[in-house]
């Protein structure tokens, strides 16, 4: 199973973009929950956004909820994360994750949930 994410790149505060995470050998419809996860320089991967196979879960972390977005076209098997009035805190590099096992709520936020990951996509957001 690979994962690959696209659509990162420089944007200016306040500014919006959106990455894609495609997905080959494997549809995301067979995966449990999809996330997002990124990762800045000296930090820890820290939570995104996640969503179950079926759309009728989502979670944010706390410091992008009402500004990003996760969502997921079945028949182009890609999952997306809309990044709106981003901020330079939002600098850092984007993974997708897939899981296969189910997960229930308090899970979707922790990493080792997830079984597949991208190489991940570099977000730059300038003041």
């Amino acid at each position: 199973v690979q994962l690959v994410e696209s659509g990162g790149g420089l944007v200016q505060a306040g500014g919006s973009l959106r990455v894609s995470c495609a997905t080959s050998g494997r549809s995301f419809s067979s995966s449990s929950a999809v996330g997002w996860f990124r990762q800045a320089p000296g930090k820890e991967r820290a939570f995104v956004a996640a969503r179950s196979r079926n759309g009728a879960r989502t979670r944010y972390g706390d410091p992008v909820k009402g500004r990003f977005t996760i969502s997921m076209d079945a028949a182009r098997n890609t999952v997306y994360l809309q990044m709106n009035n981003v901020k330079p805190d939002d600098t850092a590099i984007y993974f997708c994750a897939a899981a296969q096992r189910s997960l229930i709520w308090s899970d979707l936020d922790n990493p080792v949930s997830y079984d597949f990951w991208g190489q991940g996509t570099q977000v730059t957001v300038s003041s």
